[in-house]
């Protein structure tokens, strides 16, 4: 059995073939106007159009980033009209007078109050206004009705109505309604818009996956209804490769072409459904990632007031930084690489694709280097330190195409181990996608009620055959956030683990958690062969055994990315490849 793992991002699309024995790498500039393109012709390149095929799409994420989702119409329960644009009433920056509320993906003239009610007993109130319902003309719809997790009926009815519609009831069939109508929304706006790629790839890759927002593999179909489990796809696979290394306690750390994804993993990733994108809550379980807008491709700028800025915006594929030679003008993180000699142009991506060397100045390409790593500094004390973890007791795990180049800088400023790249650090998140299994997820609220495990099993055992977990996200009575944990395990170990302390306060199960998962052969570790060498310079990874010490300064390339090892730190090789670089 043949699986590839192709993750798409911003400057390159990645891909790992696993044939049952090894695994074959490849890499090729990404297509932004449709990456499909980019998609088919990396997996034509590798003859694997036949294989079975893992896909990390930042399509749904582009989708809404953009705002180039559906034209939606709402259907709610009358009286709830506004609750979209009044939210939590929660000013998303407290001390920023200039802050706005973000736009709503549905204006007020399109969304439509119907008369129904059901109380949070799942009692009906107030029948269902059909003859209401059979005048609503739109495309695109989401329909989220008051305490429709309790009892779906008016939903189910709405949704034989209006067809194809988005149903709360089907996407987030738990309470807080607020979350429940944002995550409904944002799946109904990309939705379309992801059903018509993945319709373009199933055309020509039959054994297509796509990965969720909690490192899960799930079906096309699955994907299509439910588009708002891929809004955090990207960054998933990375996570899953980063944790398979096997050195406990690490964070990830991906930088890309355009963004930089942070994730603290204590021995395993937290998943989590507490999340937002664009300001708008997405209540859908995914890795605990945060993410800057800081990448090789990220810009440099000089702001009104003299200031230098290094981001968000990027160069991207096309034109690309200065040095690909594309037409690029404004200057980039990686031109500064380039300029400070940490990227051998002759070497980058193998000698594949030789850049142009920049002529820059020096403390200006110094500056821009420590501008990005600032920002990318902020991101990683804000998932360890700000979370109550101590950096000290964690290794920087380095990927993506330009982590490795950043990393030694980022691990002295936080007081960390030390750093982690791995073999194929430019393709990591593709690896992650080979290793995810597949799986499916049914959730429900309880709030009091009986836990219904045979009618989740049965729903998530339609969609894949696996195996069964319960879990519960419980919490002491009168706090208003959950834990999960598994079915029988104890709430007052977990909330010490997370939280230090325990309340002695009645539990109160919230929802009831049902996850299947298929699990699929992995591809074994290789182990390389003894070495012994001191290296210094310019390095070729591929020459690089076991044991082998790379001592800084020192520049190690190689097909997918480039590693720069600091004066005063080495790099030792593990027995499977990876490069520990400690000071």
């Amino acid at each position: 059995m043949r699986v590839v793992g192709v993750d798409t991002g911003g400057t390159f699309t990645d891909f790992i073939l696993f044939d049952g024995r090894r695994i074959r790498t490849h890499k090729v500039l990404s297509t932004p106007d449709d990456p499909s393109r980019a998609v088919l012709q990396g997996l034509r390149d590798l003859g694997a159009t036949d294989a079975e095929v893992v896909h990390g799409s930042t399509v749904a994420t582009n989708a809404f980033l953009e705002r180039k989702g559906a034209r939606l119409t709402l259907v709610t329960t009358k009286g709830f009209e506004d609750l979209l644009e009044i939210g939590r009433q929660e000013r998303g920056a407290l001390y920023d007078l200039m802050w706005t509320r973000p736009e709503p993906l549905i204006p007020r003239s399109r969304r439509i109050g119907v008369r129904e009610r059901i109380d949070a007993k799942g009692r009906v109130v107030t029948p269902l206004d059909v003859a209401a319902l059979r005048k609503v003309r739109a495309e695109h719809l989401a329909v989220c009705f008051l305490h429709s997790y309790a009892n779906p009926a008016h939903e189910r009815a709405a949704g034989r109505i209006l067809k194809g519609a988005s149903l709360s009831s089907d996407v987030l069939p738990e309470y807080r309604e607020y979350e429940r109508l944002s995550t409904t929304v944002l799946n109904a706006y990309v939705a379309p818009v992801v059903d018509r790629y993945l319709g373009r790839l199933g055309r020509s890759i039959p054994g297509l996956r796509i990965l969720a927002s909690d490192g899960g593999a799930i079906t096309p179909a699955s994907a299509s209804r439910r588009a708002a489990q891929t809004l955090l796809s990207g960054p998933a696979g990375g996570v899953i490769a980063a944790q398979a290394l096997g050195y406990g306690k690490v964070i990830a750390f991906d930088m890309g072409g355009t963004s930089t994804d942070v994730c603290l993993i204590d021995g395993t990733a937290k998943v989590t459904k507490e999340g937002s994108i664009g300001g708008m809550p997405l209540r859908v379980p995914h890795f605990e990632i945060h993410t800057v807008g800081a990448g090789g491709g990220s810009m440099a700028r000089i702001d009104e007031g003299g200031a230098l800025r290094v981001g968000p915006e990027s160069a991207g594929a096309t034109p690309g930084p200065m040095c690909y030679g594309r037409g690029g003008t404004r200057p980039t993180v990686t031109d500064a690489n380039v300029a400070l000699g940490r990227i051998d142009p002759a070497r980058f991506l193998g000698g594949r694709m030789p850049l142009q060397r920049v002529s820059m100045e020096r403390r200006f390409a110094e500056g821009i280097l420590e501008v990005a790593n600032a920002n990318m500094e902020r991101a990683l004390r804000r998932v360890s330190i700000e979370r109550g973890h101590d950096p000290a007791e964690f290794w920087l795990v380095a990927f993506g195409g330009a982590g490795p180049l950043h990393a030694c800088d980022l691990a002295r400023r936080l007081g960390m181990k030390g750093v982690i790249v791995p073999r194929h650090p430019g393709l990591l998140s593709a690896l992650g996608m080979v290793l995810a299994d597949t799986t499916v997820e049914k959730s429900r609220t309880v709030l009091g009620r009986g836990l219904p495990w045979k009618d989740l099993e049965r729903q998530a055992l339609l969609e894949v055959k696996g195996n069964v977990e319960r879990f519960v996200e419980a919490r002491y009575r009168g706090q208003s956030h959950e834990i999960r944990i598994p079915e029988g395990a104890s709430f007052d170990d977990a909330h010490r683990r997370l939280h230090g302390f325990t309340r002695g306060e009645p539990v109160e199960i919230v929802n009831a958690v049902v996850r299947v998962t298929a699990t699929r052969p992995k591809p074994r570790r290789e182990t390389l062969g003894r070495g012994g060498r001191r290296w210094t310079g310019s390095v070729d990874r591929p020459a690089l055994r076991a044991g082998d010490e790379v001592r800084g300064p020192a520049v190690v390339s190689e097909d997918n990315a480039t590693c720069w090892v600091e004066r005063g730190w080495r790099g030792r090789v593990d027995s499977y490849g990876n490069i520990v670089i400690c000071q």
